[in-house]
C-alpha cells in the first residue's frame, strides 16, 4: 500500500508540473536578492557595489546588451510591481524605505543598464 501511495503521489505531482511550462530559471543580478535580469541583458561582472550603511544598503549591479531602452523599461515597469516596487517616476521605484533607479548608458549598438538601490531620502 505505501509503495502504491508514493507512485500515485509521484505520478500526480508528475502531472502537476508536466501541466506548465518550465521557464528557464530566472536570473536575478547579483546583490539583489529578487531584481530579475531581463532577457537579453547579460549582468557585467566586478563593477557592482554592495555595502550597507546605517540608513540601509546600498546596491549597484550593471548590464549590458543589444536591447533598447523603452524595452527594459518595459520589462521592468511591468515586473518590479510584482515584487513590491512601485514607480515614483519613469526611471525610478520605491519599496520599504528603498529607492531602484534604473540608468542608461549608449555604447555604440549596445545599452548598459545600470541599477541603483539605496536609502530612500527623507524629506
Amino acid at each position: 500500500m505505501k509503495k502504491r501511495n508514493t507512485a500515485l503521489i509521484s505520478a500526480l505531482a508528475i502531472a502537476f508540473f508536466g501541466a506548465f511550462p518550465i521557464r528557464a530559471a530566472d536570473v536575478f543580478l547579483s546583490g539583489f536578492e529578487d531584481l530579475p535580469l531581463m532577457a537579453g541583458l547579460t549582468q557585467v561582472v566586478g563593477n557592482g557595489i554592495l555595502f550597507d550603511t546605517p540608513q540601509g544598503r546600498i546596491v549597484q549591479a550593471s548590464a549590458v546588451g543589444t536591447v533598447s531602452q523603452s524595452s527594459v523599461m518595459q520589462f521592468y515597469a511591468e515586473t518590479l510591481p510584482q515584487l513590491g516596487w512601485a514607480r515614483v517616476d519613469d526611471a525610478e521605484f520605491q519599496r520599504e524605505g528603498e529607492t531602484l533607479k534604473v540608468e542608461f548608458t549608449d555604447l555604440n549598438q549596445r545599452l548598459e543598464v545600470r541599477f541603483l538601490v539605496e536609502p530612500t531620502a527623507n524629506e
